[in-house]
């Protein structure tokens, strides 16, 4: 299987300010989320926009830290299960495309890993566990 662009990630610094924005630009966002710190919108077509705060960016990965202005999106791609995950990552890798992360096992419950696309953003490899 071919891995496909599932999500778009934004990490934000203010997520009600980022939601008015993008409200702004039509997309249907949940009301009442502008306090969480993570929010999902689907969009036409089915691929998802997601927000998350630089909070939950550091909880998630301790070792994330914020990038210059402008570079704070990531694109994340699912793939046909955990084994593929690794296949992809260790493929992309290989061909000289560098690793951010290593695949894991994400405690909500996906197969999980990071590379850099070649300007240097983060495109992450996932598929649920199981």
């Amino acid at each position: 299987m071919t891995p496909r662009l599932d999500l778009i990630g934004i990490i934000t610094d203010d997520m009600a300010a980022s939601l008015a924005f993008y409200r702004r630009l039509g997309l249907d966002i949940p009301t009442g989320v502008e306090g969480d710190p993570h929010v999902e919108a689907v969009l036409p077509g089915g691929i998802r926009l997601a927000w998350d705060t630089a909070e939950t960016a550091s909880a998630i990965d301790p070792e994330w830290s914020p990038k210059p202005e402008g570079s704070r999106l990531s694109l994340a791609f699912r793939c046909e299960d955990a084994a593929d995950v690794d296949h992809q990552y260790a493929d992309l890798v290989q061909a000289g495309y560098a690793g951010e992360k290593e695949p894991w096992d994400a405690y909500w419950g996906q197969r999980y890993a990071v590379v850099h696309d070649p300007d240097g953003n983060s495109v992450d490899l996932f598929a649920p566990l199981g």
